[in-house]
């Protein structure tokens, strides 16, 4: 998969892990891996800068908290701006998958 491609999945992603709430990115990590089979595993070396990306866009606020385990973590939310940008960027999303499979499904039925 292109890097591109990958990263501009993953920020939504990300979003969307925490629209159901804050977590700190080892959490991130394990619910985007979870919720996507294992397709997506996301690295550590390449999620801690998205998240970083991310803060310095707007969309997601950190604080510090403890974890489940009682060690020291950040805890990563969505402002407003990155609900605003999920949803947008969400349906974008949406409408482009659907054209790709619509376009892979008329290739597979022999058309």
């Amino acid at each position: 998969m292109s890097s591109n491609l990958f990263r501009g999945t993953l920020n939504l992603v990300i979003l969307e892990a925490l629209r159901h709430g804050p977590m700190h990115g080892y959490a991130i990590g394990r619910w985007i891996r979870e919720h996507t089979d294992g397709v997506l595993d996301v690295d550590e070396g390449l999620l801690y800068p998205t998240l970083h990306r991310l803060r310095t866009r707007g969309w997601l606020d950190a604080t510090w908290g403890t974890s489940t385990s009682g060690r020291r973590a950040k805890y990563y939310s969505l402002t407003p701006t990155g609900t605003a940008h999920l949803e947008s960027e969400g349906e974008r999303w949406r409408q482009y998958s659907a054209a790709v499979l619509a376009v892979l499904n008329r290739g597979s039925a022999g058309g």
